[in-house]
């Protein structure tokens, strides 16, 4: 099935559990996010997505289809799992308009006062998850916290580091990243003024800045590549080309460091993929760090907008073998217990079937 058909099931015709929409074309988290998941939900349960923009091979249904199955009878409840406002109005439209028998979920991945007309959404809501315990004291109703999950097989400590970069074409030295878009919130200034300072004394050392700069951000692009060239750091600071989703997995796996060095993030997933590949991490207090990196265990967190508080960590670790080693080794195993991928789907599952089985009741 293409993957700009979305008005055509890939399912079998039984009754579903939950149906998660993405109405949203472009590429961005939510969409990845359901991408990662459906799948894995539908080889235990029946579930799918709707809408467009979605890879091949993500189960999914038709408008018709959407529309019957709020009047199957069933023992349960479909869910309708909404991760974005248009995605909350659809399933209020499919519930109070249509008078469907769903039940409404939504997620919240944001950490800042929500909008009086995303409020009022929300509290039209069966139920709602935060992806972080620091996003769910913004919410205003009971709700659960499920972090992300990661694919552990896919992000996985390499047998060779040092092979990993000849395939990929890096020199083979110690290699620091920073994965993600390069702007200003994203905190790549503060990572590369901390390489240039860190890198002028460790010649064996280089970074590799892995993302894209959209049209708004290339002046902010240029000017980085401008230090860095003043510093003498053009051949050590790289900037690989935009690699497809499925190649970046490779990429941690060159890695002996990543820096996540965000100035405001909703959860960062690229943390939890440097930890399962067993890369020891230094991240800013934003977003859901805090909660998914042990501190001096997995890595290190700092405060966000300052080299300086960056450099220290760094240092720490690039000239201590030994310490980066058992960091890494201790970030897989934490991986591997908290943030598996299988745990995120076991817990969302058991949300729709709650849901699905509770007593309806129609809002006045």
């Amino acid at each position: 099935m293409p993957p700009d058909v979305p008005f055509d099931d890939t399912v079998s015709s039984e009754p579903l559990l939950a149906v998660a929409p993405n109405l949203k074309m472009r590429l961005s988290g939510v969409t990845a996010t359901i991408a990662r998941l459906v799948p894995l939900q539908a080889r235990q349960a029946p579930v799918a997505a709707f809408g467009a923009g979605l890879p091949a091979g993500v189960p999914r249904i038709g408008a018709i289809r959407l529309l019957r199955e709020g009047y199957r009878t069933r023992d349960g409840r479909p869910v309708l799992h909404a991760r974005r406002n248009t995605e909350m109005l659809l399933g209020l439209v499919l519930r109070d308009l249509l008078r469907g028998r769903w039940k409404l979920l939504f997620t919240s991945a944001s950490q800042r006062q929500h909008t009086r007309w995303s409020r009022f959404l929300i509290s039209r809501m069966d139920h709602v998850i935060a992806t972080s315990a620091a996003g769910q004291a913004y919410l205003k109703a009971p709700s659960d916290v499920v972090h992300h999950g990661i694919d552990i097989v896919d992000f996985a400590p390499p047998e060779s580091r040092s092979v990993v970069r000849q395939v990929l074409g890096l020199p083979d030295r110690p290699t620091i990243g920073c994965f993600g878009r390069i702007r200003h919130q994203k905190g790549t200034d503060v990572f590369v003024k901390s390489m240039i300072a860190l890198l002028a004394e460790r010649p064996a050392w280089q970074a590799v800045v892995l993302g894209r700069a959209t049209e708004a951000h290339e002046a902010f692009l240029s000017e980085l590549k401008r230090r860095i060239d003043l510093a003498g750091l053009s051949d050590r600071v790289l900037f690989p080309i935009e690699v497809p989703v499925d190649a970046v997995p490779q990429w941690y796996k060159a890695l002996d460091l990543f820096v996540a060095p965000q100035r405001w993030e909703g959860f960062g997933l690229t943390v939890l993929e440097a930890l399962s590949t067993g890369v020891p991490t230094v991240a800013t207090r934003v977003g859901a760090f805090p909660e998914l990196i042990a501190q001096n265990e997995t890595g290190f967190l700092i405060e966000p907008g300052n080299e300086n508080a960056m450099i220290g960590p760094l240092a720490r670790l690039m000239d201590d073998d030994s310490m980066r080693v058992a960091m890494g080794t201790a970030a897989r195993t934490y991986a591997e217990k908290h943030f598996s991928i299988e745990r995120e789907v076991e817990t969302l599952l058991s949300i729709y079937r709650r849901l699905s089985n509770e007593s309806w009741v129609l809002r006045d």
